[in-house]
């Protein structure tokens, strides 16, 4: 078996850990202590992400999305797929180095999604990028961390806690949608979710097409 080899580490910022980007032959892994965030031969629930909210913003004819995490890029190549010539894509990635690991090792994974036209990156906190305008988004889509029960950063917490959902519904246009993406459900979240003024929808998707572990992703609209 190719053994696994360590490409590079980055600190997370405000936080005591660090990303360590791993690579196996043509697999690569971004991990967290021992923990795997994510892995390049599972990518099938964060394309979900984006062809669901795609899907719920198809009548907009310029539709606004914000997605929080590039990650290793799944979500993003699978919003410009789906979403019009029209739209304009926002990607909020607090942790540099996993930009220049898009741009450099995984750069047969990231394709041409980074240059893409409606794209414009911003190396920020999705939390900050939520709350600067009121009514700015057709579409806010959270691919971070490992969803409502984070791993790497306790400042995620914002996100989904009750005054982060507020934030998140006031940065949405009306009839917008917040898709959020975890790796287990919650429960709590979801009742959360209702509590904030949000018409919850909670579906189950794969890792890997109809295979791998099973994924969360609930769909949220503006009421």
């Amino acid at each position: 078996m190719i053994p696994w080899e360590h490409l590079d580490t980055a600190p997370i910022p405000g936080e005591a850990g660090s990303l360590r980007l791993m690579r196996r032959g043509h697999e690569f892994s971004i991990q967290l202590d021992r923990n795997e965030l994510m892995n390049s031969r599972l990518s099938g629930s964060e394309e979900a992400l984006a062809q669901l909210s795609a899907e719920r913003v198809r009548a907009v004819k310029a539709p606004h999305v914000l997605i929080g995490g590039y990650g290793m890029g799944f979500t993003l190549r699978a919003a410009l797929a789906c979403l019009p010539a029209t739209a304009r894509v926002t990607v909020a990635e607090i942790v540099p180095a996993v930009l220049t690991w898009a741009r450099g090792p995984m750069a047969e994974l990231t394709g041409e999604s980074l240059a893409d036209a409606r794209v414009t990156i911003r190396e920020a906190d999705v939390v900050a990028v939520i709350r600067e305008r009121p009514a700015a988004w057709d579409a806010i889509l959270l691919d971070v961390d490992n969803g409502p029960d984070g791993l790497t950063r306790g400042a995620n917490d914002r996100l989904y806690d009750a005054a982060g959902l507020g934030a998140a519904r006031a940065a949405l246009r009306p009839g917008g949608v917040l898709a959020v993406w975890s790796a287990h459900p919650d429960a709590a979240f979801t009742r959360r979710l209702g509590q904030a003024g949000f018409a919850v929808e909670e579906i189950s998707t794969r890792a890997r097409g109809k295979r791998g572990a099973r994924h969360v992703i609930w769909l949220a609209g503006r009421r």
